[in-house]
Formats: C-alpha cells, sequence, structure tokens
C-alpha cells in the first residue's frame, strides 16, 4: 500500500541543503504539507520560496535542548517527522579532532534523540505517526578514516532498529534510510573515490519511493550496499586487512 502524502503536515530536521532539500521538493510535489527546519533560516526561506506546495519555516539548532523545543512547539501537530541533520569531517583515529568528532556526535546522533525525544511521546500517545531516520552505509561495521561519523550513524541505524521492533505493532511506524555516496558539500570534503556516488534528487527519489511503502529499511545504492553489508560476515583477520 502507497502512502497518500496530500494534505499530510511533515517536519523535515535538516531540510536546508542536500538530501534533506532535495526530499522537501519531492515531498512538496506530492502534496505534503512541509515544516522546514536546519540552523541557517535565510536558506530555509529560499527553499520555502522554491516549493510547489505550502510550508513553513521553523530554525532549529539540533544541539541546542531550548531551541529544539521551542522548534517542537512551534512546528505544531504534525504526521511525520523526518531526521536529516548531518555533520562530517573525514579523518582516522591517528588524526582525531575532538570538536569535529563530538559535533559529528552531538547533530548527527544526539540531536535525532533530541528530537525524538518530544516527537515519540506524542506519536505514542495518540497511536499514530511517521518517523523516518537516516543512517548510512558507513554505519554497518568499522571502517578507516570515519571516526566519529560511521559511529554517530550506527547509532542512529541502531536506535531506529530498536525504534521498530517496539513500535511496529503499533500505530507509529519507524522507517530507515541508509544511503552511500551522495555528492553534497560535505562528500566535497572526501579526497578519495566514491563508488557510485548519487546526486542528492536522485537520492531523494529513492528515499521517496521507500517512505511511501511498509518496509523498514532501505539500504543503497545496490551495489555498494550489497559489498558493505557482506564485509559484517567476514572474520576480524581478513576483514581488517581488506579495508584497512
Amino acid at each position: 500500500m502507497m502512502r497518500d502524502w496530500s494534505g499530510k503536515r511533515y517536519w523535515l530536521v535538516g531540510a536546508s541543503e542536500g538530501l534533506g532539500r532535495a526530499l522537501a521538493h519531492r515531498l512538496s510535489r506530492a502534496g505534503a504539507h512541509l515544516v522546514l527546519s536546519a540552523r541557517s533560516e535565510d536558506r530555509l526561506h529560499a527553499l520555502a520560496a522554491e516549493l510547489p506546495g505550502g510550508s513553513e519555516v521553523v530554525p532549529c539548532d539540533v544541539t541546542d535542548d531550548a531551541s529544539v523545543s521551542h522548534a517542537v512547539s512551534a512546528a505544531g501537530e504534525i504526521d511525520g517527522m523526518l531526521y536529516l541533520a548531518g555533520v562530517y569531517w573525514p579523518q582516522s583515529a591517528a588524526e582525531w579532532d575532538p570538536d569535529q568528532v563530538i559535533k559529528m556526535a552531538e547533530v548527527n546522533f544526539t540531536g535525532a534523540v533530541r528530537v525524538l525525544g518530544h516527537v515519540v511521546p506524542a506519536f505514542t500517545a495518540r497511536d499514530r505517526g511517521h518517523i523516518v531516520l537516516t543512517g548510512s552505509l558507513s554505519g554497518f561495521r568499522g571502517l578507516p578514516s570515519s571516526v566519529g561519523y560511521a559511529a554517530s550513524k550506527a547509532g542512529v541505524m541502531v536506535l531506529a532498529e530498536g525504534m521498530h521492533a517496539d513500535l511496529r505493532r503499533t500505530g507509529v511506524q519507524v522507517q530507515l534510510v541508509n544511503p552511500g555516496f551522495i555528492r553534497t558539500r560535505l562528500t566535497d570534503k572526501n579526497d578519495f573515490r566514491m563508488p557510485q556516488i548519487m546526486e542528492p534528487e536522485a537520492a531523494a527519489e529513492t528515499v521517496f519511493d521507500h517512505i511511501s511503502g511498509t518496509r523498514f529499511a532501505r539500504h543503497f545504492p545496490n551495489g555498494l550496499a550489497t559489498a558493505l553489508r557482506g564485509l559484517n560476515f567476514l572474520p576480524d583477520g581478513l576483514y581488517y586487512r581488506i579495508v584497512g
């Protein structure tokens, strides 16, 4: 059964750039009324002006409790929430930048927890709601030069799995998307070849297709997802010889 988006009120956290921005366009074309959140109010207003459907701008810093609380109140009653906020700096454990690693943990994982702390109780109280979390193919197993980012995304993935286990027989649906490389200002920081890198619009179409249905998780693009998930089954010695 495909989801009817028409007139539904969805809160997009992390809507100003990249996948979030592309998804805002796709959801707006599908008829959803969007509440757009990110730190940059100017970029949100610019996005709102581009969208074909109705939208509201609610600035939000997911690392700040007061900002999240204010955004929750401003968003009002919603039918669903997509958490797309993320930051990324590539680095190995030997190049550890404490500020950057903490920021990745705070935005990518703790920020999601902070928002969910408001959304989940409201949804479960009324037994209705739709939650979409964004993990990453990098979160399946520890990879080199991914301190901070991969660990924070792995946390989001396990969180989504636990929520799905708890809520799958209720009226609250939890879904997870785990993308590979998407061409954004974040991946522009990489100095290595990124296999099967996707444009934000193509990635948004894949995500939209998934969240319009009922399956829990979607890992994409297929080839890279299959390869990285397959590494989970290798013994440690062989795995670290390959990725190291």
